[in-house]
């Protein structure tokens, strides 16, 4: 079982285009939104699966990008479990040709998903200031601001929700998805620092950490969040990078 795979390509797929590169919405995607922002309330619901959207698709932009950047072409995937840029192997003599990739600049594609939320965040931090808003903040764990409520002077109701959703998404899930629990974005970066410092055994090194971050997370996403969400997800990855171990990738096979 390997979660954070591709699935095959249906007839009521979304299908379009960004800057060149090819976007497809599994319907799986929708209802996954749907059920896990479940409301009474169809406009928060509405909200919840917009933000969701334009989030998740943000992310996948930024890596998309950063490989472009580094001359590899790629495709984005929205499915049940979140988002993929998946490279692309392209014949001679296209423009974006497929090459490989050191670590470092897979360090750095890595990083450019989590980076693209961020920035995004960091953009309408500032258009809600600028527009004489505000944005309530609170600790998590005593050292991470995160955003509870926007205050937009303009849109009632649907922009405080929007604008706070879209904080919350990109603040929050942007840090959990730096975790270094593979395949998250966090667990890639882990991987490649890992394999630089130590070629025979990073990977290896790299899972364990996985299995351990992991399976912490789980417990503490149930515990601390009472989050059920995070505790089988978390779970989930985790046993993922134990299968990885048992099956020999941690040696490089």
């Amino acid at each position: 079982m390997f979660l954070f795979q591709p699935p095959p390509p249906t007839r009521y797929d979304l299908n379009f285009t960004i800057a060149g590169i090819p976007v497809r919405v599994h319907p799986l995607f929708w209802l996954i939104a749907i059920l896990f922002g479940f409301s009474r309330d169809l406009l928060q619901l509405l909200c919840w699966v917009l933000v969701v959207f334009i989030s998740i698709l943000i992310h996948e932009l930024g890596h998309a990008f950063a490989m472009r950047y580094y001359g590899q072409s790629s495709r984005i995937v929205l499915h049940y479990m979140g988002g993929l840029a998946i490279p692309d192997s392209v014949a001679w003599g296209s423009r974006w040709a497929s090459v490989a990739l050191g670590p470092n600049q897979q360090l750095m594609i890595a990083l450019a998903g989590p980076v693209a939320g961020f920035l995004l965040a960091t953009l309408v931090i500032i258009l809600v200031s600028i527009s004489g808003g505000s944005v309530i903040t609170n600790w998590l764990f005593g050292i991470l601001p995160l955003p509870l409520t926007a205050l937009v002077p303009f849109g009632g109701r649907i922009a405080n929700l929007i604008v706070t959703l879209l904080l919350w998404v990109n603040i929050f899930w942007g840090l959990i998805n730096l975790l270094p629990v593979f395949p998250l974005d966090g667990g890639n970066v882990a991987r490649n620092i890992l394999i630089q410092y130590d070629p025979r055994d990073g990977v290896r090194k790299s899972l364990w950490l996985s299995v351990i971050t992991g399976g912490i997370v789980a417990v503490a996403g149930l515990i601390v969040l009472n989050s059920v969400y995070m505790a089988i997800l978390f779970g989930l990855l985790a046993y993922q990078s134990y299968q990885f171990l048992q099956g020999g990738f941690g040696m490089g096979l």
